[in-house]
């Protein structure tokens, strides 16, 4: 591809933005290949862009993308889809329980943490400190020792293959790290279930929070690497394993705490991936990922997106 070409863009039939770009510039590890990506403000935008193939992709949080991108388009909320409605609906709330208007699915999750302190609203400062977008926070329910997402959860919309969809967390099968959404289904918005509390009071849980996260890597990483087994901190098995300070290329298991991988700079998903495959031959018990691996587990490459597939996209 020549350089004129990787920086063009177009604008698709219901007006999304679409670039062909490297996707590692969207995750906070730092790694990944090329890929086709729409820029969606409206829900007539995202029905179009999930007309064909695709990935959805948040705050880049919790992720580890090929080196080779991915094949799918990769579809990033913009616009409407990114902002948000903290006012209560009176008709959903009452007493000091708040339902708040719709907040999209691309609205970062810091951010909307440290307004809904201000606002002396409870429910959420669990997840504090999670460089994450909503929707992906939602999907795979985000959270700490002190929280999760779906503590916070009064309705969800969702876009699936066959249209859009409201419901509840009652009508979801959600646990740890786990929201019970289907992979190909986009959380487009939510709506809030908060408690009025005094905004110092939710300073100092969030504090409290974060203190606990002091330990964790300030560099370039995923996140945790490994769900916790069984109750035991999966960190804590990786350092018994003699793992900890562990270096493949740039990829390092950092030295603060053992169940993170970071970026050193300049490291590649395969640098990772072979941490990830050494820390599951160590230690004694199965692991599960937390991170999600684009494309996946059983394929760790994929075809970088073609010039012509992408000259082929109506203007």
């Amino acid at each position: 591809m020549t350089a004129d070409f990787q920086s063009k863009d177009f604008q698709s039939k219901t007006g999304a933005r679409v670039e062909l770009l490297p996707l590692a510039r969207f995750t906070t590890l730092g790694v990944g290949g090329e890929a086709e990506v729409w820029f969606v403000s409206n829900h007539e935008q995202l029905a179009e862009a999930m007309a064909q193939p695709y990935r959805i992709l948040g705050g880049g949080s919790n992720l580890v993308i090929a080196d080779a991108g991915v094949p799918e388009r990769v579809i990033r909320l913009s616009g409407p889809l990114a902002e948000r409605d903290l006012t209560p609906d009176p008709e959903l709330s009452g007493g000091d329980g708040i339902v708040t208007g719709w907040v999209g699915g691309g609205v970062p999750l810091p951010g909307l943490v440290r307004a809904l302190q201000k606002l002396g609203y409870s429910n959420l400062e669990g997840t504090v400190g999670i460089p994450a977008q909503v929707g992906g926070a939602v999907w795979m329910n985000a959270g700490t020792r002190y929280g999760e997402m779906f503590d916070g959860l009064h309705t969800l919309e969702i876009a699936t293959p066959d249209g859009l969809k409201v419901v509840t967390p009652d009508d979801l099968r959600w646990g740890y790290r786990d929201s019970g959404i289907p992979r190909n289904h986009i959380v487009t918005r939510v709506r809030l279930k908060l408690q009025r509390t005094a905004p110092e009071d939710v300073l100092a849980r969030m504090t409290l929070a974060d203190t606990a996260r002091k330990g964790q890597p300030k560099m370039k990483t995923p996140g945790c690497a490994f769900k916790n087994p069984g109750g035991v901190g999966a960190g804590r098995l990786i350092d018994e394993a003699g793992l900890k300070g562990t270096r493949v290329g740039n990829a390092l298991i950092a030295p603060e705490h053992a169940n993170f991988i970071v970026n050193l700079g300049g490291a590649t998903a395969a640098d990772v991936h072979a941490l990830l495959d050494l820390i599951r031959e160590r230690v004694g018990v199965p692991l599960e990922l937390e991170y999600e691996l684009w494309p996946g587990e059983a394929d760790r490459s994929a075809t970088p997106v073609a010039a012509s597939q992408w000259a082929a996209e109506p203007e």
